[in-house]
């Protein structure tokens, strides 16, 4: 099974998010990531989901989700031609002894400190999943006490964008 990204626009409406969810939980996929949000268009929002399927059943899941009454257009984002982030928000052990290692460690992957305690640091990152996979691993001996992790959102590259006629 292959990872694929899909950039689905719809109308921003109540239950339709249920609606889209439903239809890949009825035909028994798992959405790796899901992340729903507002466009440029007050009425249209875009939803970034990340599935792991084969090419056949993709393209039937996507010929169900077009027949959607409040599905607007939808568009598969290859790696190559989409910018694609995560963000990340994780608790950190640090006590003085191992703060300045941390806080270097935080430089190196250019993420910032966002809230400080005696005994730890709150820190956001934001990149593809590889980067804040090897971050989490690097922080991972300092004792990782809590975080939260967004769903992916992508955009493809260039000047052209999928939502240009979709603000009805």
């Amino acid at each position: 099974m292959s990872k694929h990204t899909l950039s689905v626009l719809v109308e921003n409406k109540p239950g339709v998010l249920a609606r889209v969810a439903g239809l890949f939980s009825r035909r028994g996929f798992n959405i790796e990531s899901l992340a729903v949000g507002p466009t440029e268009h007050p009425d249209v929002s875009r939803m970034t989901i990340v599935v792991a399927v084969e090419e056949l059943p993709l393209e039937q899941v996507t010929k169900q989700l077009n027949k959607l009454v409040n599905v607007i257009k939808i568009v598969e984002l290859e790696p190559a031609i989409a910018v694609r982030r995560e963000l990340l928000l994780v608790k950190v052990r640090a006590d003085a002894t191992v703060r300045s290692q941390v806080l270097e460690t935080v430089q190196l992957f250019r993420a910032k400190v966002v809230d400080v305690s005696p005994e730890a640091l709150t820190i956001e990152a934001t990149g593809t999943a590889d980067k804040i996979e090897a971050l989490l691993r690097m922080l991972e001996p300092y004792g990782v006490r809590e975080m939260v992790q967004s769903g992916m959102v992508a955009i493809g590259r260039g000047p052209r964008s999928i939502t240009a006629t979709a603000g009805r």
